[in-house]
């Protein structure tokens, strides 16, 4: 049942949008730096988030805005097609995430294997951390994943002889250090989330002591804000930008949907739409394309915040945004003096906290297929680049529960005498044909055969074939009267 908007209410939405815009602030510049792009488009996504997609139904606490999660798809696709077409990208995914919502497509990406999730994230993470670690350094990063993972020992063979790189490692390790005790100190503290916290602390120490960090540059809003030009929308006919959009598109939906499915089980007011939930992705992305800024997903981090800090209607979501909004116009300047190594080290605390350490182990004793599904995923993101390791993982995900479906049991009934009798049960697919035809030709060859097909729930066409070919084979024996098998119980 929805919230009455009474004062109680009131109060509660505007505390917890001030959490949360505190913890969106310093998150959305470092996701927008660690994507290349200029850290103004991350606010104006964090914005649009609030604005456009807080406005609309679908998850009343959950709350967009730009995701870790995207920032090598973003990365990539910056590199591959220019700065200029990423709106173009962003506003055609989310006229597609519009057209799925239509279609009622929502809560089909509930369908999505949990494992693939998991290792999507946790090779996201995994090169968010290699990446970040360059820019903690004040280093270029290598353009690939297993380049940056490769090039971490040179990276750190270099660092030592630098002053000024020992310098923003520091700045970085001491927010990551702030960022994993945060959460330990006493509640009255902990009032200030810990991201703010993180980069405020490394900021000042910085301006204090007047260290050789390399600062973020800010050019303020309307300067950063590009819109799409006939020529970028031309480019929409390209076979690589249709396939970056739909990438776009498919990920940032699942991640939204998976997030509102998580941020749910968190609270007992209404439940997520996710039909109506895309749609607003959609509409959100559309606008954040229109105004050439990074794609928006539902972020976790930021509504868990939301929940967590009392939120009970949309209104804290919605004026997030508007925080953001008037701290990016009035504040601009304040954004110059953080150092770049602290944001790093935000991002690689987020980057580690999407790697599954914890669950891999228990998932390895207990479902063995899943956890190989989540490594493979986690490596193919991470080797090849983050579209080309879902699907790689979603193709592994199906072919295991394929062959774990199409368990079939050969059982043999011989009393010496008389016919044997070979009854197959449970679903014979093509996975399973090698177990069956093995078990079928170890059979006597001078004996009749009845082959009972009646315990079997499926039998494919493959297998149907296979047991007809290997019966006529059988029975072709020169002088063989009557037939040496016969197939009884068939099914379709």
């Amino acid at each position: 049942m929805t919230a009455k908007m009474t004062a109680e209410v009131w109060r509660r939405d505007l505390a917890a949008s001030l959490v949360v815009f505190l913890v969106a602030l310093p998150l959305c510049v470092g996701v927008a730096v660690a994507s290349g792009v200029p850290a103004e488009l991350g606010l104006v996504t964090g914005i649009v988030g609030g604005l456009v997609a807080g406005l609309l139904p679908g998850s009343s606490l959950q709350v967009s805005g730009p995701a870790a999660g995207l920032t090598v798809l973003v990365y990539d696709a910056v590199q591959q097609h220019g700065l200029s077409t990423l709106g173009v990208l962003v506003l055609a995914a989310g006229l597609l995430q519009l057209v799925l919502g239509a279609l009622r497509m929502g809560r089909w990406f509930r369908a999505i294997s949990v494992a693939v999730v998991e290792g999507m994230l946790a090779g996201i993470g995994l090169t968010i951390i290699a990446g970040q670690l360059y820019a903690m350094a004040d280093a270029d990063a290598p353009g690939s994943g297993l380049g940056k993972i490769f090039g971490l020992p040179g990276l750190a063979a270099d660092g030592f002889g630098s002053a000024a790189t020992l310098t923003a490692v520091a700045v970085g390790a001491a927010t990551i250090a702030v960022l994993v005790v945060w959460p330990r100190l006493p509640a009255r503290v902990r009032v200030v989330p810990a991201p703010l916290a993180a980069v405020a602390l490394a900021t000042a120490v910085v301006a204090v002591f007047d260290l050789p960090a390399a600062r973020l540059e800010i050019h303020g809003l309307l300067a950063a804000i590009q819109p799409p030009g006939a020529g970028e929308l031309a480019r929409l006919a390209e076979l690589s930008v249709i396939g970056t959009v739909v990438a776009f598109a498919l990920i940032s939906s699942a991640e939204s949907l998976f997030s509102a499915a998580a941020v749910d089980r968190m609270h007992d007011g209404p439940r997520t739409d996710y039909d109506k939930e895309l749609m607003a992705q959609g509409a959100g992305n559309a606008v954040c394309g229109a105004l050439g800024a990074l794609p928006m997903t539902a972020v976790i981090v930021r509504s868990s915040a939301n929940v967590n800090a009392g939120a009970r209607t949309k209104a804290s979501r919605v004026l997030h945004g508007v925080w953001l909004l008037l701290f990016a116009a009035l504040f601009p300047a304040a954004l110059g003096i953080i150092p770049l190594a602290a944001l790093a080290g935000v991002l690689v605390h987020t980057g580690w906290k999407l790697v599954p350490f914890g669950r891999l182990a228990p998932l390895w004793r207990e479902h063995r297929g899943e956890a190989i599904v989540l490594v493979t995923t986690a490596v193919a993101v991470v080797a090849l680049n983050l579209f080309e390791g879902v699907l790689l993982g979603l193709l592994l995900a199906v072919l295991k529960t394929a062959w774990e479906t199409s368990h079939v049991t050969v059982r043999v009934d011989d009393d010496g005498t008389g016919p044997i009798r070979a009854t197959l049960g449970g679903n014979a697919t093509f996975l399973r044909l090698p177990k069956i035809l093995d078990a079928l030709e170890a059979l006597p060859r001078d004996r009749h055969i009845e082959l009972d097909l009646s315990g079997l729930r499926h039998l494919d066409h493959a297998c149907r074939t296979a047991l007809t070919n290997w019966a006529d084979k059988h029975n072709a024996r020169e002088g063989e009267e009557p037939p040496a098998i016969a197939i009884v119980g068939a099914r379709t």
